[in-house]
């Protein structure tokens, strides 16, 4: 078995992955990415979304398109309409995506199993004040 072994600095609060990860990480970036399969208009991945508002829909696709991960194309309509679609950086998350959302849905039961239990005995067990 090989070890790996990070650089030094990938730990560090200076880390330049950090606001990629966070980004990455995101639950509306990664379900917004999700959607984008075939390009849409902002309705239509807002329809999608459910839960999303529209201001978190809104700042979502800017960090997107600004860590290149979507393109935001204005279409010669009447009244103007926006469509976003992945770019191939973005496209190139799709699997990494895929096997994580797989191993969610695997797991899902399991972990929602495992988070009741945790707080049935959290609520019973744990004096007030300790974290």
């Amino acid at each position: 078995m090989t070890k790996t072994t990070e650089p030094e600095w990938v730990f560090r609060a200076d880390c330049p992955t950090r606001p990629i990860l966070d980004q990455i990480a995101d639950k509306w970036s990664m379900m917004t990415m999700a959607v984008l399969a075939e390009p849409k208009r902002f309705n239509e991945i807002k329809r999608r979304l459910e839960g999303v508002t529209q201001r978190v829909l809104t700042q979502t696709l800017r960090r997107l398109e600004r860590n290149g991960m979507i393109e935001r194309r204005v279409l010669p309509t009447s009244p103007v309409g926006v469509e976003y679609s992945l770019t191939p950086l973005g496209e190139s998350l799709r699997e990494p995506f895929s096997h994580l959302y797989t191993w969610a849905v695997e797991h899902a039961d399991d972990i929602v199993a495992r988070q009741r239990a945790y707080d049935a005995r959290s609520a019973t067990a744990r004096p007030p004040g300790d974290g």
